[in-house]
């Protein structure tokens, strides 16, 4: 009788496990839009890097006009723009931001408009074409149009 019951509360302690993360995997968003110019290969590259770390990603090539208005409406100021804009969980991702910083914000849920890499830095995803790296920073964008260092690489 008692090893019945020690495996009658193993199957309950696995089903209790599954049914949490699935529960937390529905609650974490996994399709990343994208907005990018059609023949930019960079913005390619950063779209193969999420798609990599197992993000489902979907491409909307963008006339340069309108990309410029969706940066624009998303709060992102002109020192803080890439040639690429995202959106994921209510989320702007800017950039070249590497994909475990999307899972970080989207695991921290911090209140802000979301994460910019500025600029096109060499070695960042996307822009990785070779052995050489400069450090750059992803940005943590808030609400309030301030920012911080949310990750260095």
């Amino acid at each position: 009788m008692d090893r019945m019951f020690h495996r009658f509360m193993l199957c309950a302690g696995l089903v209790l496990l599954l049914n949490s993360a699935s529960a937390l995997a529905e609650n974490t968003p996994s399709t990343v839009d994208v907005w990018k110019s059609p023949n930019c290969g960079c913005c390619s590259g950063w779209v193969k890097h999420m798609k990599s770390a197992g993000y489902a990603v979907k491409v909307q090539d963008t006339a340069l006009g309108i990309l410029a208005k969706i940066k624009r409406q998303a709060g992102l100021s002109p020192d803080l723009q890439s040639c690429h804009t995202a959106k994921i969980g209510g989320y702007v991702i800017e950039g070249h931001v590497p994909a475990e910083d999307v899972a970080r914000l989207l695991n921290e849920k911090p209140d802000a408009v979301g994460l910019t890499v500025p600029g096109m830095p060499i070695g960042s995803p996307g822009m990785d074409f070779g052995p050489d790296k400069e450090p750059y920073d992803v940005l943590l964008v808030k609400k309030d149009g301030t920012r911080e260092v949310f990750a260095k690489h």
